[in-house]
């Protein structure tokens, strides 16, 4: 039996069929069974949860179910949402594979859909569910208003709507109606690496792109100042060379832990939500920690908090940016540096990033 979606205005007490519209009673019924997707970035879809958070404690009665990847499972732990896998290198890569998803929606009952990604392969889904008369909305990724910002690199701007933000007016345009979400609380789980004793701190220096990567020189240094404030350091990374760098370290210091290939993404979300502070580039971890309440050390070269991609509620004064006039040359990162020596990360000191740790550390 579906269930039926309550959703009241916090503010009013009014559910949405209930409010004036254009002098009379709107008659449009509030979806039953929501489906909500996003299949990439990582970091992008691990931003979703807090979004999440707000729409179910708002609509306790909504049934929400999630289309991504399998991997990304860990980061809804604690929702009362579903998962629909989407294999997007296997049976769900084509635009012909999204039909196919599409198909599996209406068997599961979906009657609305909310597309937070916004990418071809999403746009096939909606166009689909459309087709069989199921409504549609989609996230606004204000590109030309981050042109603009980059343009003028952030100055006399205010910082542009929060992802989490723009994901909420996605539910919002399906006529849901509920507060912006406030940060995540505190929340340990267990811990992969036994009993903690001491100061834990982690540590990501590495992004998939260049311009968001700590140069690997000033990584070693913090690795060092870190290993000698605190009792124990861990660093997060990838394969290839990211964990060489890594497991490097692992041998130089006795209390730094290299975590590639110790844990998997369940594991390493649990410990960060176990350490006193995690350092990250605006990557993954970041959002790893704004996931379970870590304060967290964001260290920002050719992208800029502004852009609406900082861990959602993320402490400023965690943020540590240069004052460059060329930054930020784009939204990801992607872009080769013009002058060729990414000064907005060679001018990051580990000197500072540490004194930084310190400083959140004893905030919180």
């Amino acid at each position: 039996m579906a269930r039926k979606s309550s959703c009241r205005d916090p503010k009013t007490g009014m559910h949405p069929a209930e409010r004036p519209h254009g002098g009379r009673t709107a008659d449009r019924q509030l979806p039953q069974h929501l489906l909500v997707l996003r299949t990439s970035a990582m970091g992008d879809v691990a931003m979703l949860p807090h979004a999440l958070r707000a729409l179910c404690a708002a609509c306790p009665d909504l049934h929400v179910t999630v289309a991504t990847q399998g991997l990304f499972r860990p980061f809804f732990e604690g929702l009362p949402v579903d998962i629909l896998e989407v294999d997007t290198k296997g049976k769900h890569h084509s635009l012909r594979g999204m039909w196919r998803l599409a198909a599996e929606a209406r068997r599961r009952g979906v009657d609305a859909v909310a597309d937070v990604h916004d990418v071809l392969r999403s746009q096939a889904f909606r166009l689909s569910m459309r087709l069989h008369g199921i409504p549609t909305a989609h996230i606004d990724k204000d590109r030309a208003g981050k042109r603009r910002f980059i343009r003028c690199g952030g100055r006399g701007m205010e910082p542009l709507r929060h992802t989490v933000l723009r994901y909420c007016d996605v539910f919002r345009r399906l006529g849901f109606t509920f507060d912006d979400p406030s940060p995540a609380p505190r929340r340990i789980l267990e811990n992969p690496f036994g009993e903690k004793q001491g100061r834990w701190v982690g540590f990501a220096p590495f992004s998939a792109h260049r311009g968001k990567t700590y140069p690997e020189a000033q990584s070693r240094e913090l690795v060092r100042l870190l290993s000698e404030r605190f009792d124990r350091v861990f660093i997060h990374s990838g394969g290839g060379a990211e964990r060489a760098f890594a497991e490097e370290m692992e041998r130089t210091y006795p209390n730094v832990t290299a975590l590639a290939g110790k844990v998997r993404l369940a594991g390493e979300l649990a410990l960060v939500s176990n350490l006193d502070c995690v350092v990250a580039m605006d990557s993954l971890v970041m959002h790893l920690g704004a996931l379970v309440g870590t304060p967290v050390v964001s260290v920002w070269g050719a992208t800029h908090p502004g852009l609406g991609f900082l861990g959602f509620g993320a402490p400023e004064a965690g943020i540590v940016q240069a004052d460059c006039d060329c930054r930020p040359c784009s939204v990801f990162g992607n872009k080769p540096c013009r002058f060729g020596d990414w000064h907005c990360l060679t001018a990051i000191t580990p000197q500072s990033v540490a004194d930084r740790v310190e400083q959140l550390i004893g905030r919180s």
